[in-house]
């Protein structure tokens, strides 16, 4: 039973071994921060569960840990925090514990604590409450746990059961478990490995969080057109792989606590330490090319009713260029738009994607472009490339995901390879349909460049100021690059001279080039 507040589940505990291996799990997903608080009846296990605990998260199973009756805080060294192991039962009141130095000793470790009621209102409303019951049930004695998540750990004490509950009726139960990096949005993921050998790749994608209403009373997010939860991800990846593309496989998943557990394509990618790698390139040129000579359905299959794939209309492309003077402009060029710069600049947008959002339409991934592209030597044809991140997928301009890849925000595309790419993408679409506009997708992939490019400023400005992110701003000198690029098509004059006018620096050239 759970609800926006709290979270309550309980278990039975047959025995010691049985107490033992619930604080083995509780171990998995505790957190610097994080506060346990444990109650029960007289040798109902408190000990048992504290010591297994302390001892799997120092990683030392035979670590002595006495009890803090008289101490009242024994302080331990873990492999990733400290863990403060408190009994609380001689405290008379909650102003004792400044004098024990809790708030120093609790800082970035995780607090376990018996007798926590007597801290009152010190205890924070985030916690996990873990009660310990004796029962009786025909004749046997056993031991019921009460586990309850409240604040932010209603939900984790919910995605984490509900994650071994996936793990298990997978077969993954007995899986290492190793972190992989995340990327700039709150997804996770991990690396899951069998002693046979066998491995697999956990996606924990939770709900997104609802910003707050920037326009029409929506979020920034409902707006763009960005996918809310774990859904549309495994929509389009069963669809993707419907049309023979390299989406992962999903072995299990869990649409309601954001969970997946997927196909491991394994770490080649389509770059190197030189930067590209030409001949894949040319193969994730050839995916778009296949793809977009494809009428493809704006809805897909899925489960419990079709996933309807939404457009990506002139409020989204417009609102992502809006980051730019949100973001960019103040927080590293240094500039102060006036009102009606700020309307000028968005007007002239919207008059240019006007035509965009008249175009025919496909799947546009969106975030086609190398850290999300694998290479799989053993496939066959277009099954070489795999394919990644695709949940933010929109029926737009197939120019998109083209100037994703050939202006890859993360690695420099060599201005000459991205001529030799584009011509075989636009190669491969003339000969698929002879009738195909060479010239207005050139003109509308200057277009998408330019949209994208603005907007992936605005992004890396606000990864380093709202989210702490500071290492996108590395890339700030390789987009401004293809921006300048872009801006020189014809049809880009009028956004070209709003930059000029009113922020030079961003079109000037760097030092390195």
């Amino acid at each position: 039973m759970a609800d926006a507040l709290t979270a309550r589940f309980e278990l039975d505990l047959v025995d010691e071994a049985a107490t033992a291996a619930l604080a083995h799990r509780i171990a998995g997903f505790v957190a610097p921060g994080d506060l346990v608080t444990l109650s029960g009846d007289l040798g109902a296990g408190k000990t048992v569960f504290a010591r297994a605990l302390i001892r799997e998260l120092v990683k030392d199973p035979e670590l002595e840990v006495p009890s803090p009756t008289f101490t009242l805080m024994q302080i331990y060294d873990g492999e990733r925090f400290p863990i403060v192991h408190a009994d609380l039962y001689r405290i008379k009141s909650p102003s004792e514990l400044a004098e024990l130095g809790w708030d120093e000793a609790a800082e970035g470790a995780v607090v376990l604590v018996e007798w926590a009621e007597r801290a009152g209102s010190e205890l924070p409303a985030d916690r996990l409450d873990i009660e310990l019951r004796l029962n009786i049930a025909r004749g046997t004695q056993y031991r019921k746990v009460v586990l309850t998540g409240s604040g932010v750990y209603a939900e984790r004490l919910a995605r984490a059961l509900s994650l071994e509950s996936l793990l298990a009726h997978a077969g993954w139960t007995d899986a290492r478990r190793t972190f992989m990096l995340g990327d700039a949005s709150t997804r996770a993921y991990e690396r899951l490995e069998k002693d046979d050998g066998s491995r697999a790749i956990l996606m924990i994608s939770p709900r997104r969080a609802d910003g707050p209403p920037v326009r029409y009373g929506k979020p920034y997010s409902a707006i763009a057109r960005l996918a809310e939860d774990i859904a549309p991800f495994i929509a389009i990846d069963h669809a993707l792989r419907g049309q023979g593309f390299s989406a992962p496989e999903i072995y299990a998943d869990d649409k309601d606590n954001g969970l997946a557990i997927l196909e491991d394509l394994g770490g080649q990618g389509i770059v190197d330490d030189n930067g590209p790698i030409p001949e894949r390139y040319a193969a994730a040129v050839g995916v778009l090319a296949a793809l977009h000579a494809r009428k493809l359905p704006d809805s897909v299959d899925a489960k419990p009713e079709p996933y309807r794939i939404p457009p990506y209309d002139l409020d989204a492309l417009t609102i992502e260029i809006e980051l730019l003077v949100g973001w960019y402009a103040p927080h590293i060029a240094k500039a102060n738009l006036a009102s009606g710069a700020r309307a000028t600049f968005v007007n002239l947008w919207r008059e240019l994607l006007v035509e965009i959002v008249a175009a025919p339409r496909t799947w546009t991934l969106r975030d086609y472009h190398s850290p999300n592209l694998l290479w799989l030597p053993d496939r066959e044809g277009l099954g070489k490339v795999g394919l990644l991140d695709f949940q933010d997928c929109v029926m737009g301009h197939p120019a998109y995901d083209v100037a994703s890849l050939l202006q890859d925000a993360r690695v420099t595309v060599p201005d000459g390879l991205e001529m030799q790419l584009l011509g075989h993408y636009l190669r491969q679409r003339r000969e698929s349909d002879p009738t195909f506009n060479i010239e207005a997708f050139a003109r509308a992939y200057a277009i998408m460049g330019a949209q994208r490019a603005t907007k992936v400023l605005g992004i890396f400005a606000r990864l380093d100021k709202r989210d702490s992110k500071p290492q996108y701003l590395a890339h700030i000198p390789r987009i401004r690059h293809y921006l300048r690029k872009d801006l020189a098509h014809p049809a880009l004059a009028g956004i070209k001279n709003w930059y000029e006018t009113n922020l030079p620096l961003v079109l000037a050239k760097d030092e390195s080039e």
